[in-house]
């Protein structure tokens, strides 16, 4: 949360009234901690200063200063330690240790990863999922960093310490830390039941496993949150990886027997990939989406009895295997429109799909014939959602958004409730009813509003909200990271036209959005309807394809998309076109 420099808001001494509001917060919060010790931790009469501040990714943060070092933290009213705190009270939260070096990692931005987690004598402490953690070093009882755990102490050890343990919140050597005079942590001895400081050959065998999953984790979360200097950092790592670890990697092979679960599932990622090109995409196919790619010829070349899951292999995403296929000059990719990519051509002579033996393939991987029941393309997982626009702001802020900040309905409900509750703006009288703030008034009401207008309804203020919000949808396509765009999304469009010699053709438009290949979808049409189809550019729309088919073809077009390919109703307009029962086309 704090591996980039923050904004301070305010700063501010604090109250008496609010001293001893923060002392009975912090006897709540941690019931471990005496009287004692709370009154040394929130000192009666010594400065204790308030300073509110915005974190890099816009989360509202309040942090107590005393003695010059930021001692506690408060984040969506839950109160954390520093790690200035914890050096005084190291016992104050349940304790995870982990290897040195994965300090590095913690402080850039990592989770900590349950590989890297050493298991005590004994054995680790007892946590819920959501309990606040201390992380500590091995030989060292001073935490340096705090978390939040993911699972419960029985789901980690059931999962055999793999994944991700523990969310970190803020760590030594971060801008939290910076904030205070920068000490060391002390030197804590470890308890008599603590792991020894064991042996260089045996610590760095240990911590390069750990080292690799950490790093995959660092570059996955540098992209969520935008750090451009986490990707960077793991190209880095993972050029170091290829020569320290092949030793490591080449004296485990004999013992583990198999490859792991991302070098398998590269090779099925692979080999689906040669299999689809080989039996099932034709020169004819070309320019072909690459969703379409995926979700209609890959999936179904997966041997019978196993996953395709590119997000498990170590690719992580299509485009980054495409990349590499292209590399390696055996398909060429293009945007050809904002945002979307086709394999533009194939190079079926290449000698890794020359060598591809069709007769090897399980009867699954055969391309499905037309008829079939099987349905290779799935349909994109669609929701809308709520963009804050400027003038929102700062009824957003508190809750930790800022402009431009993407919510579905159900979180900007639970934000104005919150912002009304925590400003006790609820009616004392009429609990349905909300007083307007300066705020609330500003952003919701009209200009002849303004000064008429002192409460609203729930139901009123929270259509208002809506109502000022800038529509936005993510579409998730099977195998891929969501796409997040402003804006509705434009349905299916089907239309019939009439043309020469009074003839009736329909055309469709907008199949891209929906992860449809235009010339596929010809393709189909032309056999099922044996009518003739055209793909030509859809006017006044900039890099997008329409289909147009000989008659009234809606009825044939409503059982592909619709009952086929599982669309919902509500993203394909012009269904009604069909033709009555009885009726010549």
């Amino acid at each position: 949360m704090f591996t980039k420099a923050f904004r301070v808001k305010s700063n501010t001494a604090i109250k008496g009234s609010d001293r001893r509001k923060l002392r009975a917060e912090v006897t709540a919060a941690f019931p471990s901690i005496g009287a004692e010790q709370v009154s040394e931790l929130v000192p009666g009469k010594e400065e204790l200063n308030v300073v509110k501040l915005y974190a890099h990714k816009g989360d509202a943060v309040t942090v107590y200063v005393s003695g010059g070092n930021p001692i506690l933290f408060e984040l969506e009213r839950n109160l954390y330690p520093t790690v200035y705190t914890l050096w005084s009270y190291p016992d104050l939260l349940p304790t995870f240790t982990t290897w040195p070096p994965v300090l590095e990692k913690l402080a850039g931005g990592a989770d900590l990863m349950l590989p890297g987690v050493v298991v005590p004598p004994a054995g680790l402490p007892q946590v819920q999922k959501g309990d606040l953690c201390a992380i500590t070093l091995v030989g060292n009882r001073a935490p340096i960093a705090i978390g939040v755990a993911v699972m419960s102490t029985p789901e980690m050890l059931a999962s055999g310490l793999k994944g991700k343990g523990i969310t970190v919140l803020h760590t030594y050597q971060d801008h939290l830390w910076k904030f205070g005079d920068k000490s060391a942590p002390p030197s804590i001895a470890p308890l008599a039941l603590d792991p020894p400081d064991l042996s260089e050959e045996k610590d760095s065998v240990q911590v390069d496993l750990v080292l690799q999953e950490d790093v995959r984790h660092l570059h996955l979360k540098g992209e969520e949150e935008g750090n451009e200097e986490a990707p960077q950092l793991c190209e880095e790592e993972s050029q170091s990886e290829a020569t320290e670890n092949t030793s490591t990697e080449g004296q485990n092979q004999d013992t583990m027997g198999s490859k792991t679960l991302a070098e398998q599932m590269d090779v099925l990622l692979q080999q689906c990939f040669l299999l689809a090109l080989k039996s099932r995409v034709k020169k004819a196919d070309l320019p072909l989406l690459t969703s379409t790619f995926l979700g209609s010829h890959m999936f179904s070349c997966c041997p019978e009895g196993q996953q395709l899951d590119i997000k498990k292999s170590s690719y992580r995403k299509l485009s980054k295997f495409l990349q590499h296929m292209q590399r390696e000059q055996i398909v060429q990719v293009k945007e050809l429109s904002k945002g979307v990519e086709s394999i533009v051509a194939v190079d079926w002579k290449h000698p890794r799909i020359t060598s591809l033996v069709l007769a090897e393939l399980s009867p699954t991987s055969q391309p499905v014939q037309e008829g079939s029941s099987e349905q290779p393309y799935h349909p994109p997982d669609i929701h809308s959602l709520y963009c804050v626009p400027a003038s929102m702001t700062l009824l957003f802020q508190e809750s930790g958004h800022r402009k431009g900040s993407f919510l579905e309905g159900s979180e900007v409900r639970k934000v104005i409730i919150n912002y009304a509750k925590r400003n006790d703006l609820v009616d004392a009288d009429n609990k349905n009813l909300v007083k307007l703030d300066p705020i609330l008034s500003d952003c919701l009401l009209e200009k002849n509003e303004q000064h008429t207008v002192l409460t609203l309804p729930w139901d009123s203020l929270l259509t208002r909200c809506l109502d000022k919000l800038q529509s936005a949808y993510q579409v998730t396509f099977p195998g891929q990271e969501p796409i997040v765009r402003k804006g509705k999304i434009c349905p299916i469009d089907i239309t019939l036209a009439q043309r020469a010699a009074n003839k009736k053709v329909t055309v469709v438009r907008n199949l891209e959005a929906y992860g449809l290949d235009p010339y596929s979808v010809a393709a189909i049409l032309q056999q099922r309807c044996q009518a003739s189809t055209t793909v030509s550019p859809a006017p006044g729309a900039k890099d997008s394809l329409q289909v147009q088919i000989q008659g009234n073809q809606v009825s044939h077009l409503g059982r592909l998309l619709i009952d086929e390919y599982q669309l919902p109703r509500k993203h394909v307009q012009g269904l009604e076109k069909a033709p009555k029962p009885g009726k010549k086309k």
